[in-house]
């Protein structure tokens, strides 16, 4: 998927009187997006737009099956959506899930080599490439190790160290820190900062931890149900580093969450 301007076409008369604007640069454009998976179903995502400037970290948060991983699937091109048009200006976005699916015969290192392979690094490159991927995520001297020797964390930095492989300035990220205990997705919530910020990416982050948005985001988006729809951003102003126990982060998660609960609430009957 290559990133197109978007342009609207004026009235003829209008044409040498008001020029034609090409719009702001972005990551991701996603105009008027629908989704239905089966004929005569109810949509599972209704006119979502959405856009991701480069370099900007966004959070999608919602009800279980308001459409967010839908959402973030359709971005990677992993399908078509029923109407509308997405655009990213990476060839490919890296992807990482809630499970890292890290190849058990395989060593940390092996498993980041997989990613520069599917890309035609060669034999040499690919080592000395896992190798420095590695460190970025902190992981060096563990390279040799395989997948059963690697803590819960570990193994999540390593499924980071394969999307950024995948040498894309667009990252999604699919309720990665899920299953993790609250100290070492602490710890994660700080590598994948730090991480963002070094390396320019452009990441759409799904969650249903409201304080991990909070955290995490330069931009929170809440998404309702039935059908998937955007109903609410926050800009988030508060300066990284940020800790989830941050005064400013515990207020902003209080009033997604009291939006979160309306939204339900609204869909409960």
């Amino acid at each position: 998927m290559s990133l197109e301007p978007m342009t609207v076409d004026a009235p003829a008369q209008l044409d040498e009187a008001r020029p034609t604007r090409a719009p702001l640069p972005a990551a991701v454009r996603v105009a008027g997006v629908s989704q239905v998976f089966e004929r005569g179903a109810a949509p599972v995502l209704d006119g979502v737009d959405l856009v991701v400037a480069p370099g900007e970290f966004v959070c999608l948060v919602g009800a279980s099956g308001c459409g967010k991983s839908t959402l973030l699937n359709l971005i990677a091109g992993l399908t078509d959506p029923t109407a509308g048009r997405i655009e990213v200006s990476a060839e490919r976005p890296a992807l990482m899930f809630q499970e890292p699916a890290l190849l058990p015969w395989l060593t940390a290192s092996g498993n980041v080599e997989l990613a520069l392979r599917a890309r035609g690094v060669g034999r040499a490159e690919r080592r000395t490439g896992a190798q420095r991927l590695l460190e970025v995520v902190n992981l060096e001297g563990h390279s040799g190790k395989r997948v059963h020797e690697l803590s819960g964390g570990m193994r999540q930095r390593v499924a980071l160290a394969r999307a950024l492989a995948q040498d894309s300035s667009v990252l999604l990220m699919d309720e990665p820190f899920a299953a993790l205990d609250a100290i070492t997705r602490d710890v994660l919530h700080q590598e994948l900062t730090r991480v963002w910020a070094e390396q320019g990416l452009s990441i759409v982050f799904v969650t249903h931890n409201v304080r991990e948005a909070a955290r995490l985001g330069q931009r929170v988006v809440l998404m309702g149900s039935r059908p998937g729809r955007i109903v609410r951003e926050w800009q988030v102003d508060i300066p990284q580093p940020r800790t989830i126990e941050s005064p400013g982060v515990s207020t902003l998660a209080a009033e997604i969450t009291r939006e979160l609960h309306q939204e339900i609430s609204r869909h409960a009957h």
